[in-house]
């Protein structure tokens, strides 16, 4: 499925080599790398980028789509390197300015990404879509500007005040639970403390854009909308041990993990028992692994449903069967760009097809 990231500049992918003043050779070369990034085939692109790049280094598109074909592989530090580059050699290159405010806001310096949008809407003050986008990250600056913080080993939880307190305080002893509960069943630990934000549930929506279904986000912050958490802790240890296992996935492997094993293991690794999965999963069509591989998002509530019923059950079963330290190896060679199927092989003893296959 093509990446979100790409679907802004189709016109300008299709184009970007015609009026490319290279030589032959580098000019199919960089039509190629188009190519490559447009049908969401990262490594390839940013491969041909690199060639590309050796032999015009100061071609400021060819930066950019390093920079896309980086950020496709969530190498983000190396893709906000290339839109900086590509910026230095053409500040009127605006695809560039876009793509690293949001870079800089998924490394988390929503400041430096109000600043760059900033600058991006005095040089394209028509563009409605950066305009709201900067609108939403403004209101979340101010919105953390007022909240209080409540500090422990591993976490900082925000919150907005003295009513949300108590709530704070228990998201911290939850967390510290599942920290050494989830830790120790992986074998390993987040090395950083981890941000953790408490939101009224409209003001979850307007800043993560989650579907209504969504209990909780994890995009380099654990964010979770209290509702009524105060009234069902049980609610509230789910979620957090939930969307904690998200951070601790991302320390292993920040790219290349699909979203079955992702929301899989996190599911699996929630306190309760699965029985609500199996009975889902008994009473509705099996859905393949291999459609689940892109984002839950795009579901609706009873199919998302579905799809995290049938990654976690998968989850279990690998736990099951390989343990949590051949998992956390998994995890670590797909951050290191491994295929995910070499990698599973290795790993797991087993080919992917003939787990999938298995009930």
């Amino acid at each position: 499925m093509r990446s979100r990231w790409l679907r802004p500049f189709a016109p300008f992918l299709c184009c970007a080599v015609l009026g490319a003043q290279i030589d032959p050779r580098t000019a199919l070369v960089e039509r190629g790398a188009w190519t490559a990034l447009n049908a969401g085939q990262a490594r390839a692109a940013a491969d041909a980028f690199r060639e590309a790049l050796a032999a015009d280094p100061k071609n400021a598109r060819l930066h950019l789509g390093a920079g896309m074909a980086a950020s496709l592989e969530r190498r983000d530090t190396d893709a906000r390197d290339e839109f900086e580059r590509a910026i230095a050699l053409d500040p009127k290159l605006m695809q560039a300015r876009t793509l690293l405010g949001q870079i800089q806001y998924r490394l988390g310096d929503p400041l430096l990404a109000i600043r760059t949008y900033e600058t991006l809407l005095a040089l394209s003050p028509d563009d409605r879509d950066a305009r709201a986008t900067l609108a939403r990250w403004q209101r979340e600056a101010d919105l953390h500007d007022r909240m209080q913080q409540a500090v422990g080993s591993h976490f900082t939880v925000s919150f907005e005040g003295p009513a949300e307190a108590e709530l704070a305080a228990e998201a911290l002893e939850v967390l510290d639970r599942a920290y050494w509960r989830i830790g120790q069943l992986l074998g390993t630990y987040p090395s950083e403390p981890i941000a953790v934000v408490l939101y009224t549930s409209e003001q979850f929506r307007d800043i993560t854009r989650s579907p209504s279904w969504a209990a909780g986000a994890y995009d380099g912050t654990i964010r979770v909308p209290m509702r009524g958490a105060l009234d069902k802790r049980e609610e509230l240890d789910r979620v957090l041990s939930h969307e904690f296992t998200h951070a601790l996935i991302r320390t292993l492997a920040s790219r290349g993990v699909p979203t079955w094993l992702n929301e899989g293991l996190a599911t699996a690794l929630e306190t309760g028992n699965l029985d609500w999965a199996e009975t889902r999963a008994a009473t509705q069509a099996p859905v393949p692994l291999r459609a689940l591989q892109g984002g839950f998002g795009r579901f609706t509530g009873a199919q998302a449903q579905l799809a995290y019923a049938t990654s976690a059950l998968a989850a279990r079963r690998l736990l099951e069967e390989a343990g949590g330290f051949a998992i956390a190896n998994l995890l670590r060679d797909l951050g290191e760009g491994a295929a995910f199927e070499d990698a599973f092989l290795h790993r797991i003893q087993r080919p992917f097809a003939q787990f999938q296959a298995m009930p």
